[in-house]
């Protein structure tokens, strides 16, 4: 069966310069497997399928797929998902707001004056890590122990662990080996610069580490950590992939009610049709 696909690229500053996401905007019907078999093939960080929603409360359903397994919740596959349903006719519920349906819950978002921005979920585990996996998170990093100005879990689905360094120099000085577990690093700029942070996002893939270029959910977690222990205030912007050839930018904005809201730019790079 031909169905609708389209490849977007997430917290792009210009084309090619984000984070690329495949998206199959008819998906029903479509078991797991093939689902999964499809995303391994587009060998992409994510690929999304989107679905009538099960909910009254949903405008749509996605399920988000890494050439490996699913994941409860993803950032760019969130603004790229809602990009494309939106460009591909869809019409939302309620004006200005839009509500997205995967396994953690709802996930509600917004266009603003950066593009579409998604509500941050609630951290599913916070708090301290424990000091052995800290120090061998450290070494997988390249440095020690004393260089980790701050760090806790920051697991909003994906399962990060938050490491905060000196400054964003340091950030992007990192040359890491296996990492242990899925490790964000963050790093601040000099005051007064355009970008406050500097991002990076290590996963253990094989005995090995992959980099993600823009990760929406380790800026969504972060944020509420560095918000909420006075390290950062918003709005602000975030940077990442710099350090292997992207220009990521994630626009962090906080509510009156201290919720937290991540965005930036969707742009559309490839439509067409597949068979599936």
């Amino acid at each position: 069966m031909s169905r609708r696909f389209t490849q977007v690229d997430v917290f792009a500053s210009a084309p090619y310069q984000g984070n690329a996401l495949a998206v199959v905007l008819d998906g029903d019907g479509l078991t797991a497997d093939e689902m999964q078999r499809f995303a391994r093939w587009t060998n992409l960080a994510e690929t999304t399928f989107l679905l009538p929603p099960t909910t009254p409360d949903a405008d749509y359903r996605v399920r988000i797929f890494t050439t490996e397994s699913e994941l409860p919740f993803a950032g760019h596959p969130t603004l790229g998902s809602c990009h494309a349903w939106l460009e591909a006719g869809g019409e939302p519920r309620a004006a200005g707001e839009v509500v997205q349906e995967c396994e953690v819950g709802l996930v509600r978002l917004r266009v603003s004056d950066d593009g579409l921005a998604f509500q941050a979920p609630p951290l599913i585990r916070s708090g301290p890590v424990d000091e052995d996996l800290l120090v061998r998170i450290a070494e997988s990093l390249g440095i020690g122990r004393a260089d980790v100005v701050a760090a806790e879990w920051a697991d909003n689905g994906p399962g990060w662990v938050g490491v905060l360094l000196a400054d964003a120099a340091a950030v992007l000085a990192l040359r890491p080996g296996a990492v242990p577990v899925d490790v964000g690093v963050v790093g601040p700029y000099p005051a007064g610069e355009p970008v406050a942070f500097e991002v990076r996002a290590f996963t253990p893939y094989q005995g090995a580490t992959v980099e993600d270029p823009v990760t929406g959910s380790l800026n969504a977690s972060l944020a509420q950590w560095l918000l909420r222990t006075g390290r950062a205030t918003a709005p602000y912007l975030a940077s990442q992939g710099t350090a292997i050839g992207r220009a990521g930018r994630i626009h962090v904005s906080a509510g009156a009610e201290g919720d937290v809201w991540v965005g930036g730019a969707v742009l559309t790079c490839v439509t067409g049709r597949v068979a599936l």
